[in-house]
C-alpha cells in the first residue's frame, strides 16, 4: 500500500519537519541541513540521510544549481496518505463540528454578557436576556412559522 508507506516514512520527525520546511517552498541542502541540526542535534550526515530517505521515497525532488542542491515537495505521495486518511474522517470531523459549534457558542454568550454589563446590568445576561436576543435574530418568516405552529396547538 503505497498510502501506508507514505505513512512510515512521515513516522520520523525529522523527517515530518523536512516535509514542513521543504512545503514552505524550495530550500538548499544546506538550509534545510542548518535548520534540522539545530531543532534536533542531529548531524548533517545525518540530514542528509533524511533527504536521501524522502528523495528516493519520492516525497522530495532534487536539482542542482552550481555547487549547492535544491530540494522541493512532491505533492503526490501527500495525496495518496491524504486519500487514505479520507476513509477515517469520519471518526474526527464531527466531534470537531461540534467543538466548533460549542466555541462560537461561548463567543456569543461573552458577547451578550459583555453587552448586557454595558447596558447597566449584572456581568451575566440571564437566560430570559438570552431568549430575547435570540428572538430578536430571528427572522419574520420564522416568526410567522412560529406563530403558526402555535395557532395549529391551539386548535
Amino acid at each position: 500500500m503505497v498510502a501506508v508507506h507514505a505513512l512510515d516514512i512521515l513516522g520520523d520527525p525529522v523527517r515530518r519537519r523536512i516535509v514542513e520546511l521543504l512545503a514552505a517552498g524550495e530550500a538548499s541542502a544546506g538550509e534545510v541541513g542548518r535548520t534540522v541540526q539545530a531543532e534536533f542535534g542531529i548531524s548533517q550526515p545525518a540530514v542528509s540521510q533524511h533527504l536521501r530517505v524522502l528523495r528516493e521515497a519520492g516525497f522530495a525532488r532534487v536539482r542542482p544549481q552550481g555547487t549547492r542542491r535544491l530540494y522541493a515537495l512532491e505533492p503526490a505521495p501527500l495525496a495518496e496518505a491524504d486519500a487514505w486518511l479520507a476513509a477515517f474522517r469520519a471518526f474526527w470531523e464531527p466531534p470537531l463540528a461540534a467543538l466548533g459549534t460549542e466555541l462560537a457558542r461561548g463567543r456569543r454568550e461573552r458577547r451578550l454578557a459583555a453587552e448586557h454589563a454595558e447596558r447597566g446590568g449584572s456581568a451575566r445576561p440571564s437566560d430570559h436576556d438570552a431568549a430575547d436576543h435570540g428572538a430578536a435574530e430571528r427572522t419574520s418568516a420564522e416568526r410567522a412559522a412560529a406563530s403558526d405552529n402555535t395557532t395549529d396547538k391551539e386548535h
